[in-house]
């Protein structure tokens, strides 16, 4: 079938008349952006002269005996932290003779006890006394993320064994003291 020619002209004036549908300028998309930070510590850096606790010659050399004055610098953990919840513990061994390893004659020991701390990570020092039948005060507990300097000391020198022992000559008595962050889980 012809279709005459006006009849195109009508189908293009009724598009022309229809109201064309309505088009943004602009176009908006959302993206999420993600991460994580994991819990973890760090026990800092050892500030000043070395991690040893130097407290020289253990005895009195007039008496033999374990000198009540023994004392050494503290030492310093600059910059430690923990992203989260976390414990400070601090655990020691006692000075031993490491050149004389057998058993002690009468009267003598090989062994001097001390107490070591770790103090400005809690309100609370954590506190280590070697020789001690319980440490409850080795481990202390900070509830939020935390960054500080963490002083660790050493003092309260014993004989093992008694005051009324005196100590094995040996030229290295050595004990430990381990100062440890971790995250609570």
């Amino acid at each position: 079938m012809i279709k005459p020619l006006g009849y195109g002209l009508i189908l293009m004036a009724a598009f022309a008349a229809t109201p064309s549908f309505a088009q943004s300028d602009t176009d908006v998309k959302t993206f999420t952006v993600t991460g994580n930070v994991p819990a973890l510590c760090s026990g800092g850096v050892l500030s000043g002269t070395g991690s040893t606790f130097d407290v020289g010659v253990l005895i009195d050399t007039a008496t033999g005996f374990l000198r009540t004055d023994l004392a050494a610098p503290n030492k310093q953990l600059s910059g430690s932290f923990c992203s989260a919840r976390s414990t400070i513990t601090v655990n020691a061994t006692p000075m031993l003779a490491q050149n004389f390893t057998g058993t002690s004659p009468a009267n003598f020991s090989r062994t001097v006890n001390y107490t070591a701390t770790a103090s400005g990570w809690t309100d609370a020092p954590a506190v280590f006394a070697v020789g001690a039948a319980s440490n409850l005060a080795a481990v202390q507990q900070r509830p939020t993320a935390f960054t500080g300097d963490i002083t660790v000391g050493v003092s309260s020198f014993t004989t093992a064994g008694g005051a009324a022992l005196r100590l094995v000559a040996d030229t290295s008595y050595l004990g430990t003291v381990t100062v440890t962050l971790a995250v609570v889980n």
